[in-house]
This record gives structure tokens, sequence and C-alpha cells, in this order.
């Protein structure tokens, strides 16, 4: 409490009114999210203090900057057990940082959940570290001293006559009609005291009987009266709260848990771990974000299809939703905005707007050139469409752009959404009126050159035939498997490395396409050579 007051003061010296509208101190409990170790402990030993800060847009620091100067005023005092600081969170989702640490024993994995807080803790972003394995049991280990050595006692005889003594024996079942009745044989109540142990007699092996205390060495040590476990393995969860004020500074600190401090954590206590909470959720949220975009981008390839009669047309439609996406990243990067959960859901939706003036722009050329060339159709279609397509983008972009310079917290999980949608639809607008026509070209093209080859197949010599084919699917096979074999191993194939020593010390990628080229002109020269060779032999 003294330093709650100690450090709303100082705030309010400083930025002249004070932070908190309400402090609540309360002993026995707490507000909101309580710690995962008060589900065992006495409600004497659990206290909390909450408070309600001023609306983000009446200050101009973050709540994680609060919260640090309340770590740094509170000193730590040698009785308390755990202490946490954090911003109250609600709503669905887990914590910001949440890590599951597995496979050990209990006092491993709580040493672990220790070394991984002690690593976080020296991070200012990094608040409320907790774990879910607390010591809220005393244990009593007790040791054969050599007296009850001699007297031929060992631990596994003792530590059933012990149990036996606390929880009881079964002396005997007997039917009691349908059912089945036991007999237990348990020590009476006003025995089982916290003398326990001082006053119990043991049987000897020889038929006396001994004090218990003057066989056994008896320690006190704490221990843990519940150990969770998921698929039969102990586990201990840590967690804490990320503040995200600096991005850039969250997204480091992340990599720095995942690629540093955890592979180190387990590899000095032989455990596994596993991320859960909200990276967990952003996960599971990314991979139907995945599944739920290929099902758009078919769904608009086939109504495309469906609309134009045609396999190739909406591709060239489509076109524009790879160029769209660049926009979109772009415009976080401006903004200075990493990308979120939101910024996906933007994306999605930005693919079924931004093929709109493409569709637009399509339609017109293909009317165009039914009645004229492809090259005056498509100079008159885009001459005609500019305008439309441009106040099109412009009246959506123009709608949205005031959300971007919105000062209100309320409007910030909204910025992400419209980014994607106003950078993604203004590049879109440019490059359909370029890339879009462009396309077109290129399919007539291409389609004049796949009708010029297939006629040379239908009326040329065989072995012409046999050598073009042959040459050309040695091509396709060598431009799908190199980068793909580069992709997955990061190198390129050892014979190859063999045969071309050079390539070792080039960039992989800039390596494949090198050897591609290199290939594809060798397998055009020697199919050329068959091709001469084929026409220069005379016809019988």
């Amino acid at each position: 409490q003294r330093a709650t007051d100690t450090v709303m003061a100082r705030f309010e010296a400083e930025h002249g009114a004070n932070p908190a509208t309400f402090v609540l101190a309360e002993i026995g409990g707490g507000a909101g999210r309580s710690l995962a170790s008060a589900e065992t402990k006495s409600p004497d030993l659990i206290g909390s203090i909450s408070m309600e800060l001023i609306s983000p847009d009446l200050r101009s620091y973050p709540t994680s900057a609060v919260i640090t100067a309340l770590q740094e005023e509170v000193a730590p005092h040698p009785m308390l057990e755990e202490l946490s600081f954090r911003n109250a969170f609600f709503g669905p989702g887990g914590a910001s940082l949440s890590v599951d640490l597995y496979g050990g024993e209990a006092a491993t994995l709580k040493a672990a959940a220790e070394a991984l807080k002690a690593e976080l803790a020296v991070y200012p972003e990094v608040s409320g570290l907790e774990d879910t394995l607390a010591y809220d049991k005393e244990e009593l280990i007790l040791t054969l001293t050599p007296q009850g050595e001699a007297l031929g006692f060992d631990t596994a005889s003792l530590g059933r006559s012990l149990r036996e003594r606390l929880g009881g024996i079964e002396a005997a079942t007997f039917p009691d009609g349908p059912r089945e009745a036991s007999i237990r044989v348990e020590l009476p109540e006003a025995e089982l005291t916290a003398d326990f142990l001082e006053t119990s007699l043991i049987r000897a092996s020889a038929g006396v009987y001994v004090p218990l205390s003057d066989i056994v060495q008896v320690e006190s040590q704490s221990g843990f009266s519940t150990v969770r476990r998921e698929n039969g393995l102990r586990m201990v969860s840590v967690t804490g709260a990320l503040a995200e004020d600096d991005p850039a500074r969250a997204t480091e600190v992340q990599r720095a848990l995942q690629e540093e401090i955890l592979p180190r954590v387990a590899q000095d206590y032989g455990l596994e771990w596993q991320l859960s909470g909200q990276a967990a959720d952003e996960r599971e949220f990314l991979d139907g974000a995945v599944v739920a975009l290929v099902l758009c981008l078919l769904g608009i390839y086939l109504a495309l299809a469906w609309i134009f009669a045609h396999w190739t047309r909406p591709l060239v439609v489509m076109s524009v939703i790879p160029f769209g996406l660049v926009g979109a990243v772009f415009g976080h990067w401006v903004w200075g905005m990493p990308l979120s959960m939101f910024s996906i859901v933007g994306l999605i939706g930005m693919a079924g707007i931004i093929i709109n003036d493409s569709i637009v722009l399509v339609s017109t050329i293909d009317e165009y050139s039914e009645k004229r060339g492809l090259m005056p159709a498509i100079i008159d279609g885009v001459a005609d469409r500019f305008r439309p397509v441009l106040l099109t983008t412009l009246t959506t972009v123009l709608g949205l752009a005031p959300l971007l310079y919105e000062g209100s917290s309320q409007a910030e999980f909204l910025k992400p959404t419209v980014i994607t949608l106003v950078f993604g639809l203004g590049f879109g607008m440019v490059l359909v009126l370029i890339v879009v026509p462009a396309l077109m070209a290129a399919q007539a093209d291409g389609a004049r050159a796949f009708l010029a080859l297939r006629r040379a197949f239908q009326g040329g010599p065989r072995a012409l035939r046999l050598a073009v084919g042959a040459g050309g699917a040695a091509m396709l096979v060598l431009a799908l498997a190199l980068p793909v074999w580069a992709a997955l191993t990061g190198a390129l194939p050892g014979w190859l490395l063999q045969v071309w020593p050079g390539l070792a010390d080039a960039p992989v990628g800039l390596a494949a396409v090198g050897v591609f080229l290199a290939g594809a002109l060798v397998l055009w020269l020697i199919s050329a050579l068959a091709a001469l060779a084929s026409l220069r032999q005379p016809r019988g």
C-alpha cells in the first residue's frame, strides 16, 4: 500500500493528474484472476491490491509504465513466496507469455520454472511472472539411523508399516447381500497427533518394540500438494504479461524466449517445452486462417471460371491479390505497426474486394476484343475503365482513411485491418491498370506459341517431336526439383557440388537459379542439334 501511494504521487507530480481512479487492498483473496498457487493456500496468506487507471486517452504513458514503477518500488520481503504485478486481462485467451515445461520430476520442474522466471525478469517489458507449482505442503523425510539398520529395519518395510498405521489395513472381506463388505483396522484418532513420530513404537525382528524416534531421523522440507499432469507427464506452466507498447521490443523478447532462453533451460534440466496461452491461440488462428484463405481463393477462382467460361482467365483476374499483399505489408511498415490477427482478417476480406476492378477491366477488354484486335482492345479498355477503377478504389480508400488518424484507444484494434484494406486496395488499383493488361497480352502470346508448338508436333518428324518433348520435360523437372531441394535441405545436391565445386560458396537460391539456367541452355542446345539432325535426314 505504501509503494502504491508513493508511485501514484510521483506520477501525479510528473504528469499533473493521479493515474488511479481507485485503489482497493484486500486480505484473503483478490479481485479478478487469482494467482495459480492461491488455490491451495490459506486465505490468511493471500493478499492483493487492485487499481483502476484513468482512460488511456487522458494520459501520455502506457499501463506498463505504472507496472514497472510499482515493481521497482516494492522491495521483496524474505518471507514472501510469490509476488506478481500484471495488467488486468478480461475475455478469452490466456496470458501473453505462457510456457509449459514437462517431462521431469516435480523438483526439477520447479527449479526449471524458477530459472525461466529469472531469465525473463531481466526484461522490463515482462511482468506478472508466476508458475503453477507452488510450495504449499510440508513433507517429512524419514532416514534410517545406524541403530535402526542394526536392528534389521529397512526403508521398504518401515514405510509399509507406517502407511498401514496412518491409513489403516483391510483385515477381511465378507459378502453382504449382493455386495461385498470389508473390515478395516485403523488407529484411534486420539493417537494420530502431532507427536505421532515421537510416541510410536515399531516392532523389531527380535520381537521387541523400539521407539520410532530412535531408528529414524526426521527432516522437514517444503513440498507440493498438487502436480499437474498432461498425457501422463508432470507439467508446470510459467505465465507472464508482455507489454506491447513497443512492438519491435515485444517481438525481440518473443524471439529471445523461443530461440535462446527456452532451449537453454530445457537442455540444462532435461525437459521438453511448448508455448501455450495467446501464442497457442494465435498459432491455431493462423492455421485456420490459412485454410480459410485457400478456400476463399478457390471459391473466387471457381466463380470466375464459371463466369468467364475459361480456365486461365481467372488467374489473370486474381493476379492482383499478391500485389495487394505487398501493399498491405508496406502499409504496416509505413505506420510502424506489426502484422496481427486483425491484419489477417483484413487480408482475407481484401482478396475478395481487390479483384472487383480487375473483373471490370477484363470483361471490358474481352468485349472489345470481339470487334477489334487484342492490342487495340487492351488500350481502349484501359482508357475507358480508368475513371471507374479510380473512383471505385478512391471511394473505398477515402472512406476508411479517417480511421488511420483516429487517436482514440478504442480504434487501435481496427487499424491493422484498415491499413491492410487501404494500402492493399491502393496498390491494387495501380497494378490493375498495368499488370492485368500485360498478363492478358502475355497470355495471348503464350497461347499462340503453344498452338504453334502443337502444330509442329502434329506435322513434324517423329525424331524432332521426341527431341523437343524430352528436352522440355527435362527442363521442367530441373526447374521444379532444384528449388524444392534447396528449400527443403538448404543446400544443393552433393553430386552437383562435386561436378561444379564453385557453387559451394554461392548463395543457395542464386546457385539454384544459375544451375537451372545452365541446364536449360545445355538441354536447349541438345534439343536443337537433335532437331537439325532429324531435319537433314532424307525422307524415305
